[in-house]
């Protein structure tokens, strides 16, 4: 479908390593002039979805600084736009919970917020596990969690999980693996 908005101009107001802020100058669908703010992301976001022989999965805790509260969410980080996001997500794992996987599979693509931000998003499945210790960065204090598969869909479902690619990736490995 053909693009109904028009661009007239651009304007950075904020930029920092992971985000940048736009304000763009636009004429809406109708023609009539406006602005509209952009948040764009640096990185792509990665969840993994670590399942194990037994049906086990790994939830991670952390509080959240824009939130101001605690989150229960899957292992998850950001990947660098032009990285491998495969290469990104098996990073991500090994820091945040000390996992590795022989086997991989993208099961979702999402954009987590389209109204105002560009951020895409992917979720994995990550098998044929092997345990190890994590590699938090400093800005993480996090908790692991161990419990099976469908607790966390449980967790889900009683609104425990707030966090949109955790939510959006559980929902869809349970379909998947219903098959």
């Amino acid at each position: 479908m053909e693009n109904p908005w028009k661009t007239l101009s651009l304007k950075r107001i904020y930029e920092n390593p992971w985000i940048s802020v736009e304000e763009h100058d636009i004429l809406n669908p109708a023609g009539n002039p406006g602005i509209y703010g952009k948040v764009h992301f640096k990185n792509k976001a990665l969840g993994i979805i670590p399942i194990d022989q037994f049906g086990n999965t790994w939830l991670v805790g952390q509080f959240r600084y824009t939130l101001n509260e605690y989150s229960w969410e899957i292992p998850m980080g950001g990947g660098p736009i032009g990285q491998d996001i495969l290469e990104s997500a098996q990073r991500e794992l090994k820091e945040e919970t000390g996992l590795t996987a022989k086997k991989w599979t993208e099961v979702l693509r999402i954009h987590t917020s389209n109204s105002v931000t560009d951020e895409e998003g992917f979720v994995f499945l990550a098998e044929d596990l092997e345990e190890g210790e994590p590699e938090f960065e400093e800005t993480e204090v996090i908790k692991i969690h161990k419990l099976p598969f469908e607790e966390a869909v449980q967790w889900v479902m009683e609104g425990k999980i707030t966090d949109g690619i955790s939510i959006a990736g559980i929902l869809k490995v349970s379909k998947l693996l219903a098959k």
